[in-house]
């Protein structure tokens, strides 16, 4: 009951601040929550985005970004757009799964060659096209932020082969994609909220994650795993979304300011992103995190069932799939 009422309160308060006209200025105000502290890149790109936004508008657009799950978990912040209740938010593709099915084409393990062919599928017709396929389920993506490469970190052992996960129940995000790899490689997939997920590690209920290096520095879960095993078997994007709600009360002037500043801020949190990365690895080894390169090999081959069964299953979703491959 005490759960219902709060989300209950949550989705008032949201809903009355979330987007408003205030005559005689006219200023329109969209919120934004996301889920990440408030020193990670992607807030800071956040809050770089709203200042270019307030500035195309002149001030007639203002941007409140809310960090830290203030305002939700990814899914309900996700819900929470669907009915137009908040504005804006960023996600991990992961967490778009269950609303915009063919977002589960980026959780695929070692879809992307390097870097280079990553950018070049996101920034593609490809890329384009899954941003605005989750448009019939009210959320429109505008861009994409870097997110790195998740790699597994441990309690009490590094992962040097797939034999090292059998039997350890590892944390990951509601993504029916993410649950099959940790499967394929022996482990058992365990759901936790990226807030709840340090005191998850703390009392055992999960033995082990998986992340990129700047969210395991800023969520501090390096002071309770000190095993950082790089075996980078997903690079998931994240997502900026609008709530189409929002997005058709806009004007086509507006939408082309609040579109450009997402895209710059992109470009910003690229930026930022590498630099947090560099910094986040020499503060792991500083604080006493072990960190280990195993031979990816062992891992491509444990997940190629995860292949085989999307083939069978979700023929459509292959096709994508395997458009991705022939990306040059």
């Amino acid at each position: 009951m005490h759960k219902t009422f709060t989300l209950i309160l949550l989705l008032i308060f949201a809903g009355a601040l979330s987007y408003s006209c205030n005559s005689p200025l006219d200023v329109k105000i969209i919120k934004l929550g996301h889920a990440q502290v408030v020193n990670h890149p992607v807030h800071e790109a956040m809050l770089f985005m709203a200042e270019q936004v307030e500035k195309k508008s002149g001030g007639k657009i203002i941007m409140k970004v809310y960090p830290n799950q203030q305002l939700g978990s990814e899914r309900e912040l996700l819900e929470l757009l669907q009915i137009g209740s908040l504005g804006m938010t960023k996600v991990s593709a992961a967490a778009l799964e269950g609303f915009a099915p063919t977002m589960q084409v980026f959780g695929m393990p070692y879809l992307f060659r390097d870097d280079a062919h990553q950018r070049a599928v996101l920034e593609g017709e490809i890329g384009k096209q899954l941003l605005l396929d989750g448009e019939e389920f009210w959320l429109r993506g505008l861009t994409y932020y870097d997110a790195g490469k998740r790699s597994f970190y441990t309690k009490n052992k590094p992962v040097e082969t797939p034999a090292d996960l059998a039997g350890l129940k590892v944390r990951v995000m509601e993504s029916p994609t993410a649950s099959n790899m940790v499967k394929s490689l022996g482990s058992s997939p365990t759901p936790v909220s990226y807030g709840e997920l340090y005191t998850a590690l703390q009392q055992g209920i999960v033995d082990a994650a998986e992340n990129n290096p700047p969210s395991l520095y800023t969520s501090k879960h390096y002071e309770v795993c000190k095993f950082y095993s790089l075996d980078e078997h997903t690079a998931i994007p994240d997502v900026v979304i609008i709530s189409t709600k929002v997005w058709e009360r806009l004007t086509p002037e507006e939408q082309v300011w609040v579109q450009e500043a997402a895209d710059e801020s992109a470009t910003y949190q690229y930026e930022l992103w590498a630099e947090s990365t560099a910094e986040s690895m020499r503060e792991l080894e500083a604080a006493g995190v072990t960190i280990t390169y195993p031979d990816k090999e062992p891992f491509r081959k444990a997940v190629e069932g995860v292949y085989e069964q999307l083939k069978i299953q979700q023929p459509e979703i292959y096709e994508i799939v395997s458009a991705i491959r022939k990306v040059n």
